[in-house]
């Protein structure tokens, strides 16, 4: 009888403490939300590796519905090679800075990569970016603004960003890496996500980090530390806490293709289009 009567009191101890520990949850939620707003042009502490973030289009494109000039989704042939989502500096803890210099994209600086950036590091939506400092714009003012100006010292302007990012996407050829070890463009192949973890692992020396969409491969990301030089990703596959459920990569995936909606010459309206992709893909 005595432990029957002792029982409501655990009940109400344990309550309590469910309480406090989902209110320090929600606070810590909170000050890291505030923390990252406020982190916005302030000085942040040095990163500690880079990641350069490389997007399968044949995964994108296809949810693609509208066209405009300005994505590459709607070009005549479909894109059958990754291109560049951006060069990202990070931490260890899975985090990373954003937004580190009040320093606004310049087009103009960029000019003569222009042709380069085009064809390998397009925009694969239509909707503009937001930016850290000057409202929307392109996709490469969105990582040039929020990316490139954490990514001191070693590189230390709007040029070396670009130039870098394109530098290692060139040497290290992530699509000719997969066609190597016998890894293709299919839209019923299925490979086992480990021969694809391998095929890089063999051609560039450390494990990448590899984002699905139901079944398919969507980002694939290489690491580097300081000096520019393969490091092991924290993880093989998406698995950390700034990853939904949903980009999980099933035992066995896909490279697909896709038809691209042709954009017309004679429309030149862009279009925004908002997607659960386009949510995902800005938020790191």
């Amino acid at each position: 009888m005595a432990t029957a009567r002792k029982a409501p009191r655990m009940v109400a101890i344990w309550a309590v403490v469910v309480v406090v520990v989902a209110a320090d949850l929600f606070g810590a939620a909170v000050a890291r939300s505030a923390s990252a707003r406020h982190a916005v042009g302030k000085k942040q502490r040095e990163f500690d590796y880079f990641a350069l973030a490389l997007q399968w289009p044949g995964t994108i494109c296809a949810s693609t519905r509208h066209c405009c000039a300005i994505n590459g989704c709607c070009r005549s042939e479909p894109l059958q090679t990754f291109t560049i989502h951006g060069l990202w500096p990070d931490y260890d803890d899975g985090t990373w800075p954003a937004c580190c210099r009040h320093t606004s994209f310049d087009m103009d600086k960029i000019l003569p990569l222009k042709p380069t950036l085009e064809k390998y590091w397009p925009s694969l939506y239509c909707s503009s970016s937001s930016t850290c400092f000057s409202g929307k714009g392109p996709f490469w003012a969105h990582e040039s603004e929020k990316h490139g100006t954490c990514s001191s010292p070693v590189v230390k302007d709007e040029l070396e960003y670009f130039t870098t990012a394109l530098d290692l996407y060139f040497k290290y050829n992530v699509t000719e890496m997969l066609a190597s070890g016998g890894i293709h463009v299919s839209n019923g192949k299925q490979y086992a996500l480990t021969d694809v973890i391998d095929a890089i692992k063999c051609a560039f020396g450390a494990s990448p980090q590899i984002v699905c969409k139901k079944g398919s491969v969507e980002e694939l990301r290489l690491c580097f530390d300081k000096d520019l030089k393969p490091l092991d990703c924290l993880t093989t596959t998406a698995t950390n806490e700034n990853v939904s459920k949903k980009k999980y990569c099933p035992r066995y995936i896909t490279l697909p293709t896709y038809d691209p909606i042709v954009h017309a010459n004679s429309t030149r309206e862009i279009i925004t289009v908002e997607s659960e992709v386009y949510g995902y893909l800005y938020t790191s």
